[in-house]
């Protein structure tokens, strides 16, 4: 990451900071904000697997509920701190993610789809009846350790290791399943060890992201939307939204879809019309997402506006 990109997102955590401080910015506000870096490890996470290696993968809120769920027994039962806590969570949901992924990822298409979706299911059904975590009442009692500063922190952390990830030789391989997998293999590629790696790395950061989020709202319950096949499929479309393939658009997705039904709390008895309009309607004119699988960068941004500025002084 370059120092213009340093600067630039250290200037964004100071204005919410000053907003906060001075009171515009209302605790609620702040929350929305957190909950959008948090979207962000998911979407960007969840892209690894489905836009850049090529799988069909609609469980990730299985490994989201390991991080939240592991993360929040520690604290509360064990007294252990948080920062081991959320690496334990973000661990144990890759190990996961590896034990799941071996079998699961000689599947292709939508056998692939119907196992993980399987996995979330059996994920939440487990938290259901464990009642050391509290089975069907949730877990209540969870100490509030995520700050927006954290949570900030974390995404930007996962948007880096996971773009060097992609622009690394193991990325490149991940990305040569996802074009051809018989064409890989014929060139030396171990298609299965890749697949299950970008799995494992995907299912870390999910659980990471549950961490965060069960230490922020310091509730869980083990329902469909909140760790079950619906948030899976929240996370899906923010990530089709955005296009596969594109961390831009993934991070842009993200934020654009957590705030987006807060602005339509106002529309209550429509919310649930406008909103899946809204995607049908970026769906039919932008099929590919929004960025269509390309990446936005402060540099290009800069060449558009001093080429802008150039053909302004020639005509």
């Amino acid at each position: 990451m370059g120092l213009l990109w340093t600067a630039v997102l250290a200037l964004v955590y100071a204005a919410v900071r000053l907003l906060e401080g001075r009171g515009v910015l209302l605790p609620y506000h702040v929350q929305i904000l957190s909950l959008c870096c948090i979207n962000i490890i998911l979407v960007v996470s969840l892209n690894l697997i489905n836009g850049f290696t090529g799988q069909f993968s609609i469980g990730h809120a299985g490994f989201f509920a390991i991080g939240a769920y592991l993360s929040a027994y520690l604290t509360v039962k064990l007294q252990v701190p948080f920062v081991p806590a959320l690496l334990c969570g973000g661990l144990l949901a890759g190990l996961t993610g590896i034990a799941v992924g071996l079998p699961a990822l000689r599947l292709r298409g939508d056998y692939l789809a119907i196992a993980t979706l399987g996995f979330g299911e059996i994920i939440r059904v487990i938290i259901l009846n464990t009642d050391a975590v509290g089975g069907a009442r949730g877990f209540s009692g969870i100490p509030k350790y995520t700050t927006f500063g954290l949570a900030y922190l974390i995404a930007i952390i996962t948007v880096v290791a996971i773009r060097n990830f992609v622009s690394s030789d193991f990325g490149r391989a991940c990305l040569a399943v996802r074009e051809d997998e018989i064409a890989a293999e014929s060139l030396g590629v171990n298609s299965t060890y890749f697949k299950v790696l970008a799995f494992a790395l995907g299912a870390f950061f999910a659980g990471t992201a549950g961490a965060l989020f069960s230490h922020y709202l310091q509730y869980m319950a083990p329902t469909a939307s909140q760790i079950g096949f619906l948030k899976s499929i929240d996370i899906l479309i923010m990530v089709v939204l955005g296009g596969l393939g594109s961390l831009t658009g993934s991070v842009i997705a993200a934020i654009v879809l957590t705030i987006l039904p807060e602005f339509l709390r106002g529309l209550a008895e429509y919310r649930m019309v406008i909103y899946p309009l809204l995607l049908i309607a970026v769906m039919i004119y932008r099929p590919a997402g929004l960025m269509a699988g390309r990446e936005f960068s402060l540099g290009s941004l800069l060449a558009l506006g001093k080429g802008a500025r150039t053909h302004g002084q020639h005509s």
